[in-house]
């Protein structure tokens, strides 16, 4: 690829405390946490609303916010919580939570306005400058044009680690080859008579796909099927139909998944129509905006959390939170003996009740950058270990504590390294969350 010289004067729009890229459950966590200590708070989020996957992608369901025993998600995750039950969220199993997406674009939009946060839709950060290693200026393009924001630290919520890869950061990408899980196009479905269809939990949609496979429904036949989940009285979520191959870094890749999943989406229309009850008239009403990723950048901190802290259910002495979903690492591709490794992975990784592991400090702090945070999916942990945080309520808990830990730092003017652990632990204590220590 050919390289041009580009050099352009931009307008300096502001210089606040702390700038926040993306707004997802980890980005909108931090934003009304720092927002909150009073602190001038920008933050850019490149999408239209606020929570990401939970609203703009139509991911069905919240995953866990405890361990069976403990509100792991406490403070932040709890106050989301408690409106979405009260929006008309539906609990399943006793723990999974799900989202009507509508509501909770509001929700979001009432805590970001009343904690005063500044923020604006629709705008993307698209380069930084670093010095001495600290960053000063986040490059950020909207509606306006292009414009610069110098902030004392900055947050990089946005997934993919973008900011943190304009700056320089170090990171790794999959599994040793490189590979990641494979996407979902989510969707919002209409016209479903949930007085009739069975309940996900005592649905045989293991049968009824292979009955699908032989009638030749399916492009691929995917035995991984999560599901829909009731979002509306005649509405569901749903996180069916894998993207595979997927690279959520390459725009090129991503085009192709959106059209993929697209066509996908029709044919599990038929399959729902013609074999399950209560779907007979259902109808795909959209699919998501956002491409259901799981993972991509894994940005590289002071501490890289691994499935062996996992195994031991390891605690920290610099512990920002507690966390305890299963190790998640979706099949690689549609063939048989894939989707039974996976079974056998998920359902053997599970933690008995009261059980979680330690989130450091130290996965959140960007290694080599004195005054970069990050949170949600991208922050500093192995494959496996990031097949569990990259959840909701786990973006909840990392998003807090980074937000947490980046008001001390501008109300310190220090270094984030420089921050008293236990000042960070008694403050996140303070909002309610869940810390605890062996």
């Amino acid at each position: 690829m050919k390289n041009i010289h580009y050099n352009k004067n931009i307008p300096l729009r502001d210089k606040v405390d702390i700038f926040i890229a993306g707004g997802g459950s980890a980005g909108i966590s931090a934003g009304v946490t720092a927002a909150r200590e009073g602190l001038k708070v920008y933050l850019a989020e490149s999408h239209t609303c606020f929570g990401g996957m939970a609203t703009a992608g139509y991911v069905p369901l919240f995953m866990q916010f405890g361990d069976g025993v403990n509100f792991l998600a406490d403070g932040f995750g709890r106050e989301v919580y408690d409106a979405v039950k009260q929006a008309g969220g539906i609990l399943y199993k006793d723990k999974y939570l799900s989202i009507p997406a509508e509501k909770l674009k509001r929700i979001y939009d009432t805590m970001a306005v009343d904690s005063g946060l500044d923020f604006t839709f629709q705008t993307a950060v698209v380069d930084s400058v670093v010095e001495d290693k600290s960053v000063k200026y986040a490059v950020c393009h909207s509606k306006n044009g292009t414009f610069a924001v110098e902030a004392d630290v900055f947050i990089d919520c946005t997934g993919d680690g973008e900011l943190s890869l304009h700056c320089g950061a170090e990171y790794s990408f999959g599994d040793e080859n490189g590979n990641t899980m494979p996407g979902t196009l989510c969707s919002l479905w209409a016209n479903i008579d949930w007085n009739r269809a069975e309940p996900p939990d005592k649905l045989n949609i293991a049968e009824l796909l292979e009955k699908a496979f032989r009638d030749k429904i399916f492009t691929v036949e995917d035995r991984h099927h999560s599901g829909m989940a009731q979002t509306g009285k005649n509405l569901g979520s749903a996180n069916i139909g894998h993207v595979f191959d997927l690279n959520a870094a390459d725009a090129d890749s991503l085009t192709r998944g959106f059209i993929t999943g697209r066509k996908y989406l029709k044919e599990y229309e038929v399959f729902y129509n013609k074999y399950v009850k209560g779907y007979e008239n259902a109808e795909l009403a959209a699919s998501g905006s956002l491409m259901g990723v799981r993972e991509s950048r894994r940005i590289r901190g002071e501490y890289v959390l691994n499935i062996h802290d996992y195994i031991s259910r390891r605690s920290f002495d610099d512990q920002i939170g507690c966390y305890c979903y299963e190790i998640d690492i979706h099949p690689g591709s549609a063939a048989k003996e894939e989707f039974e490794k996976f079974q056998n992975r998920f359902h053997t990784s599970r933690y008995q009740p009261g059980e979680h592991y330690g989130i450091p400090y130290r996965s959140l702090r960007a290694k080599g950058l004195e005054n970069l945070l990050v949170a949600g999916r991208c922050i500093s942990t192995d494959q496996k270990m990031q097949s569990s945080i990259r959840t909701m309520p786990g973006c909840f808990i990392t998003g807090q504590a980074a937000g947490a830990a980046a008001a001390i730092a501008a109300k310190q003017n220090c270094r984030l390294s420089q921050i008293n652990i236990n000042d960070l632990q008694n403050k996140l204590t303070d909002i309610g969350a869940f810390i605890a220590k062996k």
